[in-house]
């Protein structure tokens, strides 16, 4: 059976080899963790097909593939042994000796910068002629402008021979570590742009690095940052109605599902029925277009501590009801702290919530999971005097008050519907009358 390149978003067209846990002739199970594999946008631990023997490992750490591509071969105890007897004959030729130096390089994650995409000696990288019409993502384009770079000089290694952002490093990568040569023998200007030194460390100071989680989730975020104009709006939302619901079947809802009832399925529930009225906030931005998701597919960012941050995403949200989202929330989050999500549970968010409520945050201004277009924050609710307006007037209670703060991309939409959004979300919130089963 072929171990192929998962498809790791709906937006992901390749992805990177950054580790093997195995090696060829190992005996794996069912399951069993083999690789781990990453993008511009997640790492991820690939388990074994089936239950067998490595007999053929293709790509060797550090090489970005095209999805779908066979990363290895695992065949079953039998077959696999049925076919070493053949391949005794054939072993005085042994791989050639560039292949076996690959392979037996250490394998780690490699660096964003400092790993040359190993297509390039697998022969797929290709040079191919550019032009305005070819599609560049917005993290080449952004680098190209940067740095002045002349994308005609770069060999592209994705489909159909496009420029990837790695290949863009590696580039650039190679001009700086080029010696001097006389002006004709390379660009120096997109070379020059370089990074200020970092300042001394200060004695006893330490010095941590990146998770490859972390890594990529900085990468992620400045890429975001970079691409879409970013807008904040925050709206106060009173949770009296969702907090007499909890407070009713509090005791009751832990004892038989075991994890808390907290505002966020109720949130989120509103959010997905809100969306339904506002479809170009559950949207991607593709090239000048706008596309407009038919289901709400909900991100929820989870915590890894100094891991790092991850978004899987719950399908079809908007058809659940809140215990349903409750039970989803909860368990994807116990799935991502500990380490159990599949390539599926990150593929095809149309709009994210990200929940900070439970530190008793103010307001955060979350950036934006690309290439989605909206992103929600939850903060902490807080008890406060509001004013209730009634027919017999005006007056003064205690209620949970917490701040709702969308970041949207300007591109996609306006203050004005993002505003209107956020009030149909209040409104449900407030006024919806909620019950729920434990």
């Amino acid at each position: 059976m072929n171990v192929l390149m998962p498809q790791l978003g709906e937006t992901v067209t390749e992805g990177t080899v950054a580790n093997w846990h195995k090696k060829t002739g190992d005996t794996v199970a069912a399951d069993e963790i083999i690789l781990d594999i990453e993008t511009d946008k997640v790492s991820m631990e690939i388990p074994a097909p089936m239950a067998g023997v490595i007999t053929e490992i293709r790509v060797p750490a550090g090489t970005t593939v095209a999805v779908g591509a066979v990363l290895a071969v695992i065949e079953n105890a039998a077959g696999a042994a049925a076919s070493a007897p053949a391949a005794k004959p054939a072993a005085a030729p042994a791989p050639a000796p560039a292949a076996a130096a690959t392979a037996a390089k250490p394998q780690h994650a490699p660096s964003a910068v400092t790993t040359a995409p190993a297509t390039a000696q697998l022969g797929v990288t290709t040079a191919v002629a550019r032009d305005d019409h070819q599609r560049l993502s917005p993290a080449v384009r952004r680098l190209a402008a940067e740095y002045r770079l002349d994308l005609a000089s770069v060999s592209g290694s994705g489909r159909n021979g496009r420029i990837t952002r790695r290949n863009v490093l590696e580039f650039m990568r190679k001009q700086q570590d080029a010696p001097a040569q006389p002006a004709a023998a390379a660009p120096a200007p997109a070379a020059r742009p370089s990074a200020p030194a970092p300042a001394a460390a200060s004695a006893g100071a330490k010095t941590i690095p990146f998770t490859r989680i972390r890594k990529l989730t900085a990468e992620h975020m400045v890429r975001s940052k970079a691409t879409s104009p970013h807008v904040l709006q925050a709206v106060e939302v009173d949770f009296y109605r969702v907090d007499e619901v909890r407070k009713s079947m509090r005791d009751a809802w832990k004892t038989k599902h075991g994890h808390s009832l907290t505002y966020l399925p109720f949130i989120a529930n509103a959010v997905c029925r809100a969306l339904e009225d506002f479809p170009n906030l559950n949207a991607s931005v593709h090239g000048d277009s706008l596309i407009l998701h038919p289901s709400v597919n909900l991100g929820i960012a989870v915590d890894l501590g100094a891991e790092g941050l991850v978004a899987p995403v719950i399908k079809n949200a908007g058809r659940m009801s809140v215990a349903e989202l409750a039970h989803a929330i909860a368990e994807i989050a116990q799935r991502s702290r500990a380490g159990k999500l599949k390539p599926d549970d990150f593929a095809g968010g149309t709009y994210t919530l990200s929940n900070s409520g439970s530190f008793g945050t103010l307001i955060t201004a979350p950036i934006i999971n690309q290439p989605q277009v909206a992103i929600l924050s939850t903060d902490g609710v807080r008890k406060k005097p509001v004013v209730i307006e009634t027919s017999d007037g005006d007056s003064i209670a205690i209620r949970p008050v917490g701040v709702l703060a969308q970041s949207f991309d300007h591109r996609a939409v306006d203050g004005a519907y993002s505003a209107a959004f956020l009030d149909r979300v209040r409104k449900i919130i407030e006024t919806n009358h909620w019950t729920l089963e434990a």
